[in-house]
């Protein structure tokens, strides 16, 4: 079993970079086709779905999820907006995944 990572073209490098098997995807209809056969493959234990692409992988899959209880999937966070499909300020995006993970801010 394996662990991969679907994601955008301009994030699959660093992911590539840690050694996960990478799938890209440039909009959310190809992201839910290539989880789909991602799913179907039964090669993959975890699946980490950028939030740009799916901001809710199960619900984007569940028929293909019926009745299986792996791979899991788990939303990644990403600085690509879903809305834009541009990077937003690399700060913010820091700043705000550390609140939402942490509950607080921190300054340096």
């Amino acid at each position: 079993m394996k662990i991969a990572v679907l994601t955008d073209a301009e994030s699959a490098a660093g992911y590539r970079l840690a050694g996960l098997n990478v799938a890209v995807a440039a909009d959310a209809a190809e992201a839910r086709k290539v989880l789909a056969r991602m799913i179907q493959e039964d090669d993959y234990i975890l699946i980490g779905v950028s939030e740009a692409l799916l901001p809710d992988p199960y619900q984007a899959v569940k028929r293909e999820m019926r009745g299986r209880d792996l791979p899991v999937l788990l939303a990644i966070a990403s600085p690509l907006s879903a809305a834009t499909g541009r990077a937003e300020d690399a700060e913010a995006f820091m700043r705000q995944l550390i609140l939402s993970t942490m509950g607080h801010e921190i300054k340096l």
